[in-house]
Protein backbone atom coordinates (compact mmCIF):
# COMPACT_ATOMS: atom_id res chain seq x y z
CA UNK A 1 0.00 0.00 0.00
CA UNK A 2 1.44 3.14 -1.04
CA UNK A 3 2.34 5.76 1.98
CA UNK A 4 0.79 9.22 1.48
CA UNK A 5 3.83 11.80 1.88
CA UNK A 6 2.73 14.70 4.15
CA UNK A 7 2.85 18.90 3.03
CA UNK A 8 5.58 20.28 3.96
CA UNK A 9 5.40 24.39 2.70
CA UNK A 10 3.53 23.72 -0.01
CA UNK A 11 5.76 20.63 -1.19
CA UNK A 12 5.26 16.65 -0.62
CA UNK A 13 7.32 15.29 1.84
CA UNK A 14 8.16 11.90 3.76
CA UNK A 15 9.64 11.58 7.14
CA UNK A 16 11.13 8.75 9.44
CA UNK A 17 8.35 6.90 10.26
CA UNK A 18 5.02 6.16 8.83
CA UNK A 19 1.59 4.83 11.09
CA UNK A 20 -1.64 3.23 9.68
CA UNK A 21 -5.50 3.85 9.26
CA UNK A 22 -7.80 2.23 9.55
CA UNK A 23 -11.72 1.58 8.94
CA UNK A 24 -13.37 1.33 11.93
CA UNK A 25 -16.25 -0.50 10.68
CA UNK A 26 -14.18 -3.62 10.07
CA UNK A 27 -10.56 -2.69 11.18
CA UNK A 28 -9.04 -3.32 7.82
CA UNK A 29 -5.75 -0.96 6.71
CA UNK A 30 -7.28 1.67 4.15
CA UNK A 31 -3.75 3.88 4.05
CA UNK A 32 -0.78 4.43 5.50
CA UNK A 33 0.70 7.98 5.99
CA UNK A 34 4.31 9.49 6.58
CA UNK A 35 4.73 11.51 10.23
CA UNK A 36 6.76 14.20 9.53
CA UNK A 37 9.71 14.57 12.10
CA UNK A 38 10.59 17.19 14.97
CA UNK A 39 13.04 18.82 12.27
CA UNK A 40 10.61 19.16 9.41
CA UNK A 41 7.78 20.63 11.74
CA UNK A 42 10.43 23.34 12.98
CA UNK A 43 10.96 24.21 8.68
CA UNK A 44 6.86 24.40 8.11
CA UNK A 45 6.94 26.57 11.26
CA UNK A 46 9.62 28.90 9.94
CA UNK A 47 8.52 28.86 6.50
CA UNK A 48 5.04 29.88 7.37
CA UNK A 49 6.51 32.69 9.45
CA UNK A 50 9.12 33.66 7.11
CA UNK A 51 6.26 33.68 4.17
CA UNK A 52 3.73 35.81 6.42
CA UNK A 53 4.34 38.83 5.00
CA UNK A 54 4.11 38.09 1.48
CA UNK A 55 1.16 36.55 2.21
CA UNK A 56 -0.66 39.41 3.75
CA UNK A 57 0.73 41.45 0.48
CA UNK A 58 -1.02 38.91 -1.89
CA UNK A 59 -3.90 40.21 -4.27
CA UNK A 60 -7.36 40.30 -3.89
CA UNK A 61 -7.25 37.80 -7.43
CA UNK A 62 -4.50 35.40 -6.11
CA UNK A 63 -6.02 34.78 -3.35
CA UNK A 64 -9.62 34.49 -4.66
CA UNK A 65 -8.64 32.60 -7.63
CA UNK A 66 -6.73 30.12 -5.84
CA UNK A 67 -9.80 29.60 -3.47
CA UNK A 68 -12.04 28.67 -6.18
CA UNK A 69 -9.63 26.55 -7.76
CA UNK A 70 -9.68 24.47 -4.50
CA UNK A 71 -13.54 24.59 -4.98
CA UNK A 72 -13.56 23.41 -8.36
CA UNK A 73 -10.97 20.46 -7.73
CA UNK A 74 -12.53 19.28 -4.62
CA UNK A 75 -15.61 18.99 -6.85
CA UNK A 76 -13.83 17.19 -10.00
CA UNK A 77 -12.88 14.62 -6.99
CA UNK A 78 -15.92 14.49 -4.94
CA UNK A 79 -16.46 10.45 -5.36
CA UNK A 80 -12.87 9.77 -4.71
CA UNK A 81 -12.84 11.91 -1.36
CA UNK A 82 -16.37 11.06 -0.41
CA UNK A 83 -14.97 7.16 -0.43
CA UNK A 84 -11.61 8.70 1.37
CA UNK A 85 -13.58 10.31 4.25
CA UNK A 86 -15.86 7.18 4.34
CA UNK A 87 -13.13 4.39 4.29
CA UNK A 88 -11.08 6.27 7.04
CA UNK A 89 -13.68 7.70 9.30
CA UNK A 90 -16.44 5.08 9.21
CA UNK A 91 -19.08 7.75 7.90
CA UNK A 92 -21.48 5.98 5.47
CA UNK A 93 -21.25 7.65 2.21
CA UNK A 94 -24.71 9.28 1.70
CA UNK A 95 -23.02 11.53 4.36
CA UNK A 96 -19.62 11.64 2.83
CA UNK A 97 -20.81 12.94 -0.28
CA UNK A 98 -22.38 15.32 1.76
CA UNK A 99 -19.41 16.70 3.60
CA UNK A 100 -17.55 17.11 0.22
CA UNK A 101 -20.54 19.11 -1.21
CA UNK A 102 -19.94 21.50 1.88
CA UNK A 103 -16.15 21.54 1.27
CA UNK A 104 -16.94 22.56 -1.88
CA UNK A 105 -19.27 25.38 -1.26
CA UNK A 106 -16.85 26.62 1.80
CA UNK A 107 -14.02 26.91 -0.67
CA UNK A 108 -16.35 28.46 -2.98
CA UNK A 109 -17.76 31.08 -0.36
CA UNK A 110 -14.43 31.97 0.60
CA UNK A 111 -13.52 32.69 -2.90
CA UNK A 112 -16.26 34.84 -3.11
CA UNK A 113 -15.46 36.57 0.53
CA UNK A 114 -12.55 37.39 -0.59
CA UNK A 115 -13.38 39.57 -3.25
CA UNK A 116 -15.90 41.73 -1.66
CA UNK A 117 -13.50 41.86 1.24
CA UNK A 118 -12.70 45.01 1.00
CA UNK A 119 -11.44 48.50 3.36
CA UNK A 120 -14.03 51.00 4.22
CA UNK A 121 -13.57 54.60 4.17
CA UNK A 122 -14.81 57.44 6.75
CA UNK A 123 -14.89 60.99 6.18
CA UNK A 124 -13.95 62.53 9.22
CA UNK A 125 -15.04 66.33 8.85
CA UNK A 126 -17.98 65.75 10.78
CA UNK A 127 -16.49 68.29 13.19
CA UNK A 128 -14.08 71.60 12.56
CA UNK A 129 -11.18 69.91 14.15
CA UNK A 130 -11.17 67.51 11.57
CA UNK A 131 -11.51 69.11 8.01
CA UNK A 132 -9.59 67.45 5.50
CA UNK A 133 -9.54 64.69 6.71
CA UNK A 134 -10.44 61.08 5.46
CA UNK A 135 -9.95 57.63 7.47
CA UNK A 136 -9.28 54.41 5.93
CA UNK A 137 -9.93 51.54 7.57
CA UNK A 138 -8.85 48.03 6.69
CA UNK A 139 -8.31 44.40 8.08
CA UNK A 140 -4.77 42.75 8.03
CA UNK A 141 -4.39 39.09 9.14
CA UNK A 142 -2.91 38.62 12.80
CA UNK A 143 -0.27 36.39 11.48
CA UNK A 144 0.06 32.49 10.40
CA UNK A 145 -3.03 30.09 11.96
CA UNK A 146 -2.24 27.03 13.50
CA UNK A 147 -5.57 24.79 12.68
CA UNK A 148 -6.31 21.88 14.79
CA UNK A 149 -8.77 19.84 13.65
CA UNK A 150 -10.87 16.91 14.37
CA UNK A 151 -12.14 13.34 13.18
CA UNK A 152 -15.60 13.58 12.57
CA UNK A 153 -16.06 16.41 9.46
CA UNK A 154 -12.13 15.62 8.81
CA UNK A 155 -12.91 17.64 5.69
CA UNK A 156 -14.92 20.35 5.95
CA UNK A 157 -13.59 21.50 9.20
CA UNK A 158 -10.22 21.35 8.10
CA UNK A 159 -11.90 23.96 5.05
CA UNK A 160 -13.48 25.99 7.72
CA UNK A 161 -10.27 26.70 8.91
CA UNK A 162 -7.76 27.11 5.57
CA UNK A 163 -10.77 28.90 3.47
CA UNK A 164 -10.85 31.88 5.69
CA UNK A 165 -6.68 32.06 6.62
CA UNK A 166 -6.09 32.12 2.80
CA UNK A 167 -8.84 34.61 2.40
CA UNK A 168 -6.85 36.62 4.40
CA UNK A 169 -3.44 36.32 3.36
CA UNK A 170 -2.97 34.55 6.52
CA UNK A 171 -0.08 31.19 6.14
CA UNK A 172 -1.60 28.11 7.65
CA UNK A 173 -0.45 24.77 9.29
CA UNK A 174 -2.72 22.45 9.74
CA UNK A 175 -2.96 19.73 12.56
CA UNK A 176 -5.18 16.67 11.32
CA UNK A 177 -6.39 14.15 13.63
CA UNK A 178 -4.51 11.21 13.57
CA UNK A 179 -7.59 8.86 13.23
CA UNK A 180 -8.74 10.95 10.17
CA UNK A 181 -5.30 12.41 8.19
CA UNK A 182 -6.17 11.46 4.80
CA UNK A 183 -8.87 13.75 3.85
CA UNK A 184 -6.53 16.60 4.52
CA UNK A 185 -3.88 15.45 3.01
CA UNK A 186 -5.93 14.95 -0.26
CA UNK A 187 -6.71 19.27 0.60
CA UNK A 188 -3.24 19.43 0.05
CA UNK A 189 -2.68 18.05 -2.90
CA UNK A 190 -5.07 20.06 -4.41
CA UNK A 191 -3.95 23.22 -2.47
CA UNK A 192 -0.36 22.37 -4.07
CA UNK A 193 -2.08 23.06 -7.34
CA UNK A 194 -2.37 26.83 -6.53
CA UNK A 195 -0.22 29.70 -7.43
CA UNK A 196 0.04 29.97 -3.49
CA UNK A 197 3.95 30.94 -2.64
CA UNK A 198 5.85 28.10 -0.88
CA UNK A 199 4.94 28.36 2.97
CA UNK A 200 1.19 29.54 2.47
CA UNK A 201 0.46 26.17 3.86
CA UNK A 202 1.62 22.65 5.80
CA UNK A 203 -0.01 19.55 6.40
CA UNK A 204 1.34 17.79 9.81
CA UNK A 205 -0.09 14.32 10.30
CA UNK A 206 1.87 14.75 13.94
CA UNK A 207 0.61 12.98 17.09
CA UNK A 208 -1.21 14.77 19.61
CA UNK A 209 0.78 15.06 21.74
CA UNK A 210 3.97 16.69 19.51
CA UNK A 211 0.88 19.05 18.84
CA UNK A 212 1.92 21.33 22.22
CA UNK A 213 5.31 22.62 21.09
CA UNK A 214 3.01 24.14 17.70
CA UNK A 215 0.48 25.51 20.08
CA UNK A 216 2.63 27.35 22.43
CA UNK A 217 5.41 28.25 19.34
CA UNK A 218 5.44 32.34 19.13
CA UNK A 219 5.40 32.00 15.19
CA UNK A 220 2.15 31.24 15.46
CA UNK A 221 0.02 33.81 16.84
CA UNK A 222 -3.89 32.07 15.73
CA UNK A 223 -4.61 28.83 17.30
CA UNK A 224 -8.29 27.47 15.20
CA UNK A 225 -9.14 24.55 17.41
CA UNK A 226 -12.11 22.25 16.89
CA UNK A 227 -12.63 19.08 19.77
CA UNK A 228 -13.80 18.57 22.96
CA UNK A 229 -13.61 20.90 25.55
CA UNK A 230 -11.15 19.91 28.37
CA UNK A 231 -8.52 20.30 25.47
CA UNK A 232 -9.71 23.58 23.89
CA UNK A 233 -9.77 25.42 27.43
CA UNK A 234 -6.10 23.65 28.60
CA UNK A 235 -5.27 24.92 25.25
CA UNK A 236 -6.42 28.78 26.09
CA UNK A 237 -5.36 28.86 29.60
CA UNK A 238 -1.54 27.87 28.31
CA UNK A 239 -1.12 30.52 25.67
CA UNK A 240 -3.11 33.26 26.94
CA UNK A 241 -1.68 35.96 25.04
CA UNK A 242 -2.29 34.42 21.84
CA UNK A 243 -5.44 34.93 20.03
CA UNK A 244 -7.41 31.64 20.21
CA UNK A 245 -10.34 30.50 18.55
CA UNK A 246 -12.57 27.22 20.02
CA UNK A 247 -15.32 25.78 18.29
CA UNK A 248 -16.28 23.11 21.18
CA UNK A 249 -18.53 20.27 22.52
CA UNK A 250 -22.70 20.42 22.66
CA UNK A 251 -25.49 18.21 24.11
CA UNK A 252 -27.83 19.77 21.66
CA UNK A 253 -31.38 20.47 22.56
CA UNK A 254 -34.47 19.93 20.04
CA UNK A 255 -37.83 21.44 21.65
CA UNK A 256 -40.90 20.41 20.03
CA UNK A 257 -43.88 22.94 21.45
CA UNK A 258 -47.48 21.66 21.04
CA UNK A 259 -47.79 23.17 18.24
CA UNK A 260 -45.14 21.49 16.39
CA UNK A 261 -46.16 19.76 13.05
CA UNK A 262 -44.90 16.22 15.09
CA UNK A 263 -44.72 13.78 11.55
CA UNK A 264 -41.78 16.31 11.19
CA UNK A 265 -40.33 16.67 14.09
CA UNK A 266 -40.26 12.94 14.95
CA UNK A 267 -38.33 12.47 11.43
CA UNK A 268 -35.84 14.93 11.44
CA UNK A 269 -34.88 14.47 15.53
CA UNK A 270 -34.31 10.39 14.73
CA UNK A 271 -32.40 11.17 12.03
CA UNK A 272 -30.15 14.07 13.33
CA UNK A 273 -29.92 12.50 16.58
CA UNK A 274 -28.27 9.26 14.87
CA UNK A 275 -26.59 10.45 11.52
CA UNK A 276 -22.09 10.35 11.76
CA UNK A 277 -23.50 7.97 14.24
CA UNK A 278 -24.05 11.21 16.62
CA UNK A 279 -20.50 12.34 16.18
CA UNK A 280 -21.38 15.89 15.83
CA UNK A 281 -21.19 18.28 18.37
CA UNK A 282 -24.69 20.01 16.89
CA UNK A 283 -26.20 16.33 16.90
CA UNK A 284 -29.84 16.16 18.63
CA UNK A 285 -29.08 14.88 22.43
CA UNK A 286 -31.83 16.13 25.01
CA UNK A 287 -35.22 15.84 23.04
CA UNK A 288 -37.47 18.61 25.00
CA UNK A 289 -40.85 17.93 24.36
CA UNK A 290 -43.94 19.64 26.09
CA UNK A 291 -46.12 17.35 27.88
CA UNK A 292 -49.94 17.69 25.78
CA UNK A 293 -48.26 16.25 22.69
CA UNK A 294 -45.42 13.98 24.14
CA UNK A 295 -46.94 11.06 24.19
CA UNK A 296 -47.68 11.53 20.07
CA UNK A 297 -44.12 12.82 19.42
CA UNK A 298 -42.78 9.50 21.18
CA UNK A 299 -45.48 7.55 18.70
CA UNK A 300 -44.02 8.84 16.06
CA UNK A 301 -40.42 8.62 16.88
CA UNK A 302 -39.68 5.55 17.97
CA UNK A 303 -40.39 3.86 14.51
CA UNK A 304 -38.43 6.48 13.15
CA UNK A 305 -35.71 5.52 15.11
CA UNK A 306 -36.39 1.98 14.30
CA UNK A 307 -36.86 2.61 10.08
CA UNK A 308 -32.68 3.74 10.41
CA UNK A 309 -30.45 1.62 8.19
CA UNK A 310 -27.49 0.91 10.44
CA UNK A 311 -24.64 -1.54 9.21
CA UNK A 312 -21.30 -1.14 6.69
CA UNK A 313 -20.80 2.66 5.52
CA UNK A 314 -19.77 1.72 2.30
CA UNK A 315 -23.53 0.53 1.84
CA UNK A 316 -25.58 3.17 -0.03
CA UNK A 317 -28.50 2.59 2.18
CA UNK A 318 -26.95 2.68 5.55
CA UNK A 319 -27.90 6.05 7.26
CA UNK A 320 -25.77 5.06 10.82
CA UNK A 321 -22.87 3.61 10.93
CA UNK A 322 -19.62 2.87 13.72
CA UNK A 323 -17.96 5.23 16.23
CA UNK A 324 -14.30 6.13 15.16
CA UNK A 325 -13.22 3.60 17.28
CA UNK A 326 -14.25 0.81 19.30
CA UNK A 327 -12.99 2.51 22.53
CA UNK A 328 -15.51 5.40 21.57
CA UNK A 329 -18.13 3.20 21.06
CA UNK A 330 -18.04 1.07 24.75
CA UNK A 331 -17.42 4.93 26.03
CA UNK A 332 -21.04 5.20 25.16
CA UNK A 333 -22.43 2.09 25.95
CA UNK A 334 -20.91 2.30 29.56
CA UNK A 335 -22.67 6.05 29.89
CA UNK A 336 -26.49 4.67 28.60
CA UNK A 337 -25.46 1.38 31.21
CA UNK A 338 -24.76 4.42 33.91
CA UNK A 339 -28.17 5.82 32.99
CA UNK A 340 -30.35 2.73 32.78
CA UNK A 341 -28.69 1.94 36.75
CA UNK A 342 -29.55 5.39 37.55
CA UNK A 343 -33.09 4.39 36.96
CA UNK A 344 -33.51 5.70 32.98
CA UNK A 345 -35.68 3.60 30.65
CA UNK A 346 -34.59 2.12 27.03
CA UNK A 347 -37.05 2.82 24.57
CA UNK A 348 -34.44 1.68 21.56
CA UNK A 349 -31.19 0.38 21.24
CA UNK A 350 -29.03 0.72 23.69
CA UNK A 351 -26.68 -2.02 22.68
CA UNK A 352 -23.38 -2.28 20.75
CA UNK A 353 -21.65 -4.61 18.52
CA UNK A 354 -18.32 -3.64 17.90
CA UNK A 355 -17.62 0.30 17.16
CA UNK A 356 -21.33 0.28 16.29
CA UNK A 357 -23.96 1.14 18.90
CA UNK A 358 -27.53 1.00 17.96
CA UNK A 359 -29.58 4.12 17.60
CA UNK A 360 -30.51 4.26 21.46
CA UNK A 361 -33.34 6.65 22.86
CA UNK A 362 -33.50 6.98 26.33
CA UNK A 363 -36.70 8.21 29.05
CA UNK A 364 -36.89 8.65 32.66
CA UNK A 365 -33.11 9.63 32.77
CA UNK A 366 -31.52 10.97 35.92
CA UNK A 367 -30.64 14.88 35.62
CA UNK A 368 -26.87 13.84 36.70
CA UNK A 369 -26.61 11.07 34.23
CA UNK A 370 -23.36 11.75 31.86
CA UNK A 371 -26.12 10.96 28.39
CA UNK A 372 -28.07 14.20 29.67
CA UNK A 373 -25.51 16.58 31.02
CA UNK A 374 -21.91 15.70 29.14
CA UNK A 375 -21.87 15.04 25.53
CA UNK A 376 -22.35 11.74 24.57
CA UNK A 377 -20.34 12.18 20.66
CA UNK A 378 -23.08 8.82 19.58
CA UNK A 379 -26.02 7.84 18.19
CA UNK A 380 -27.80 8.31 21.51
CA UNK A 381 -31.09 10.45 22.86
CA UNK A 382 -32.78 11.44 25.75
CA UNK A 383 -36.59 11.85 26.10
CA UNK A 384 -37.76 14.94 28.48
CA UNK A 385 -41.39 16.59 29.18
CA UNK A 386 -41.49 20.11 30.20
CA UNK A 387 -45.04 21.21 31.60
CA UNK A 388 -44.52 24.95 29.33
CA UNK A 389 -43.14 26.78 27.04
CA UNK A 390 -41.13 28.19 30.02
CA UNK A 391 -39.97 25.30 31.54
CA UNK A 392 -38.44 23.70 28.04
CA UNK A 393 -36.47 27.04 27.50
CA UNK A 394 -35.05 26.71 31.21
CA UNK A 395 -34.60 23.21 30.39
CA UNK A 396 -32.67 24.42 27.27
CA UNK A 397 -30.19 26.50 29.45
CA UNK A 398 -29.86 24.36 32.13
CA UNK A 399 -26.62 22.99 30.22
CA UNK A 400 -23.09 23.85 30.55
CA UNK A 401 -22.97 24.04 26.57
CA UNK A 402 -24.77 26.37 24.68
CA UNK A 403 -23.60 25.72 20.53
CA UNK A 404 -27.32 25.64 18.94
CA UNK A 405 -30.88 24.58 19.66
CA UNK A 406 -33.97 23.34 17.57
CA UNK A 407 -37.33 24.58 18.25
CA UNK A 408 -40.15 23.08 16.82
CA UNK A 409 -42.91 25.35 16.58
CA UNK A 410 -45.46 26.79 14.20
CA UNK A 411 -45.59 30.55 16.63
CA UNK A 412 -43.36 33.44 15.85
CA UNK A 413 -43.78 34.63 18.94
CA UNK A 414 -42.09 31.56 20.86
CA UNK A 415 -39.92 31.78 17.35
CA UNK A 416 -38.48 35.47 18.01
CA UNK A 417 -38.52 34.29 22.21
CA UNK A 418 -36.68 31.36 21.61
CA UNK A 419 -33.93 33.83 19.99
CA UNK A 420 -34.04 35.94 23.14
CA UNK A 421 -33.92 33.63 25.82
CA UNK A 422 -31.75 30.62 24.35
CA UNK A 423 -28.24 30.62 26.30
CA UNK A 424 -27.19 29.39 22.39
CA UNK A 425 -25.03 30.65 19.44
CA UNK A 426 -27.53 29.35 17.12
CA UNK A 427 -31.55 28.79 17.31
CA UNK A 428 -33.11 26.90 14.56
CA UNK A 429 -36.53 27.70 14.26
CA UNK A 430 -38.90 24.75 12.66
CA UNK A 431 -35.76 22.30 12.49
CA UNK A 432 -33.18 20.65 14.73
CA UNK A 433 -30.35 22.24 16.27
CA UNK A 434 -28.01 19.96 13.31
CA UNK A 435 -28.77 22.22 10.67
CA UNK A 436 -25.33 24.35 9.62
CA UNK A 437 -25.21 26.89 6.40
CA UNK A 438 -21.17 26.87 5.85
CA UNK A 439 -21.67 30.61 4.94
CA UNK A 440 -23.50 31.49 8.40
CA UNK A 441 -22.29 32.38 11.66
CA UNK A 442 -21.10 29.42 13.97
CA UNK A 443 -20.32 29.11 17.20
CA UNK A 444 -21.38 28.73 20.89
CA UNK A 445 -21.03 30.43 24.34
CA UNK A 446 -20.48 28.82 27.84
CA UNK A 447 -18.40 25.69 27.74
CA UNK A 448 -19.33 25.73 23.52
CA UNK A 449 -16.58 28.13 22.34
CA UNK A 450 -14.71 31.23 21.94
CA UNK A 451 -15.51 32.96 18.49
CA UNK A 452 -17.36 32.02 15.00
CA UNK A 453 -16.64 29.93 12.29
CA UNK A 454 -18.86 30.42 8.81
CA UNK A 455 -16.44 32.15 5.94
CA UNK A 456 -16.85 36.07 6.56
CA UNK A 457 -16.62 35.37 10.98
CA UNK A 458 -13.56 33.33 10.84
CA UNK A 459 -11.82 36.24 8.34
CA UNK A 460 -12.64 39.11 10.97
CA UNK A 461 -11.23 36.70 13.47
CA UNK A 462 -7.92 36.30 12.09
CA UNK A 463 -7.50 39.78 11.29
CA UNK A 464 -7.42 42.99 13.40
CA UNK A 465 -8.55 46.54 12.30
CA UNK A 466 -6.05 49.23 11.20
CA UNK A 467 -6.74 52.87 10.68
CA UNK A 468 -4.76 54.60 7.74
CA UNK A 469 -5.89 58.51 8.45
CA UNK A 470 -5.54 60.70 5.07
CA UNK A 471 -5.05 64.60 6.05
CA UNK A 472 -5.46 68.04 4.16
CA UNK A 473 -7.75 66.45 1.37
CA UNK A 474 -10.23 68.97 -0.12
CA UNK A 475 -13.72 66.40 0.21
Amino acid sequence: MDVRTFWLAGRPATGDSELPVTNPHDGREVGRYSVPTDAQVEEAVAAAHGVAKQAAALPVHVRAEALAHVARRLSERAEELAQLISAENGKPILWARGEVGRAVATFRFAAEETRRWSGEVQRLDTEPAAAGRLAYVSRVPKGPVLAITPFNFPLNLVAHKVAPAIAVGAPVVIKPAPATPLSALALGEILAETDLPAGMFSVLPVENERASALVHDPRLPIVSFTGSAPVGYAIADEVPRKHVTLELGGNAAAVVLADADLDWAAQRVALFSNYQAGQSCIAVQRVIVEEPVYDAFVERLLPAVSALVTGDPADEKTQVGPLVSEAAAERVEQWINEAVAGGARVLAGGTREGATVAPTVLADVPHDAKVACEEVFGPVMILQTAASIDEAYAMVNDSKYGLQAGVFTRSLDAAFRANRELEVGGVIIGDVPSYRADQMPYGGVKDSGIGREGLRSAMEDFTYEKVMVLTGLTL
